[in-house]
């Protein structure tokens, strides 16, 4: 009987040792899982956040045009840049046909830019004339100004004819920023509250145009908010996924963003134009001089995906460190997890290092040299490779190149 029991057991052994081969059995699934759905929650807070915070802006833009007076004005320019920091964090949740990006998703008509200013409104020329041109001046094509005229005319005769969005209002409460950067460092445009009064023209179109705008923001943020919700539609689908289909999505946001979007479009490009153009032209929000804060809030968005928590505006922690894609590569490569965690640290450093404003750090460093600006691209690119060297790891295959 003894040695019955004996062969019986080695032949269990055997046999589960043949239908549980590591090719076969994910030991990490579970985690996965829970990586995906902590990723969901992390997405819907920062949404809900942007949502909120532009509520607050829609509330001061109306308050100013209501009431045109310094306060009231800058009020409004404090709530647009309020409203900034959490949707700048939402850019790593992009580059993968989710509800943000897909054929019908409204990243064009949040953020798009740069913008032609003289599409909207009054601007000076290169005399230093000023070229009563736009949207506001134009009530023969535009005898009414709403929010379906304005996005109906977004990017309608060219990429820059950019009616609507973030920037648009950002221009509407700062103006032209025309002043040399030596000069006028720091401070952006210098639009004054007397736009919104009776001493200027068009006044009350102007007034109409930035509530058009505040509008639509809202709704659109109202959408992304919807679908990233518990039970929302995007999300239902999402956490329907593979788990590994859904990591790739994630990691392919992460990683174009920081290797091609951030450290490209957004950094390298206004770096490369000081020596044949007006950097300001170039930079993310020139109109405000706030392009820095543009590039901590898209690297920390970066950070939060990785990382796996995102700190709400209130100051709460969302989310789960333990479930994050650090944790995960860390489980099935420590050295690759050590290698990402590195990459992180590093690329929040130099981010951290560019000296402000951006729009004068990128006129004074020379493209060739190794400048803050060019240190921070180069870190930013290499943790790109660290995420894409990630998805490897874990047995996916991502693109860190923007999409076509």
């Amino acid at each position: 009987m003894k040695n019955i029991k004996q062969t019986l057991l080695l032949g269990a052994g055997l046999l589960y040792m043949t239908a549980c081969t590591p090719e076969e059995v994910d030991l990490n699934a579970d985690l996965k899982t829970n990586v995906v759905e902590n990723y969901c929650e992390i997405v819907y807070a920062s949404y809900e956040d942007s949502y909120n915070r532009a509520v607050d802006l829609q509330t001061a833009v109306n308050s100013l045009v209501a009431a045109p007076t310094q306060i009231s004005f800058d009020a409004a320019r404090t709530a647009w840049l309020a409203a900034r920091e959490p949707y700048g964090q939402t850019e790593a949740y992009r580059f993968y046909d989710g509800p943000i990006d897909d054929s019908d998703g409204p990243e064009g008509a949040l953020n798009a830019w740069p913008l032609d200013e003289n599409y909207i409104d009054y601007t000076r020329d290169d005399s230093g004339g000023v070229a009563n041109t736009g949207i506001i001046y134009d009530a023969t094509n535009y005898p009414s100004i709403t929010a379906s005229i304005l996005s109906g005319a977004n990017e309608v005769g060219g990429e820059k004819n950019i009616s609507i969005g973030y920037h648009a209002i950002e221009f509407l409460l700062w103006g032209q920023d025309y002043v040399d950067v030596n000069t006028n460092v720091g401070q952006g445009g210098n639009r004054s509250y007397m736009d919104y009064t009776s001493s200027a023209a068009n006044y009350t179109r102007r007034g109409e145009y930035i509530k058009a705008c505040a509008e639509l923001l809202i709704a659109d943020l109202a959408t992304l908010k919807a679908e990233w919700a518990p039970n929302g539609s995007y999300r239902t689908y999402f956490e329907g996924l593979s788990a590994d289909e859904a990591l790739a999505k994630i990691l392919t946001g992460a990683g174009v963003l920081s290797k091609s979007e951030l450290a490209g479009e957004r950094m390298f490009t206004a770096l490369e134009a000081n020596a044949v153009d007006n950097p300001q032209e170039d930079e993310h929000s020139c109109f405000s001089d706030n392009t820095h804060r543009d590039i901590i809030t898209n690297a920390q968005g970066i950070t939060n995906v990785l990382t796996g928590t995102y700190t709400s505006v209130s100051g709460s922690i969302v989310g789960n460190a333990e479930y994050s894609i650090v944790t995960l590569v860390t489980k099935e490569d420590p050295t690759k997890g050590a290698d990402l965690s590195a990459k992180i640290t590093a690329a929040t450093s130099k981010v951290l290092a560019i000296p402000t404003p951006f729009d004068k750090t990128v006129t004074e460093e020379n493209v060739n040299d190794n400048g803050p600006v060019l240190q921070a691209v180069t870190a930013l690119q290499v943790q790109g490779d660290a995420i894409a060297e990630t998805a490897t790891a874990l047995g996916l295959t991502i693109s860190t190149e923007l999409p076509e």
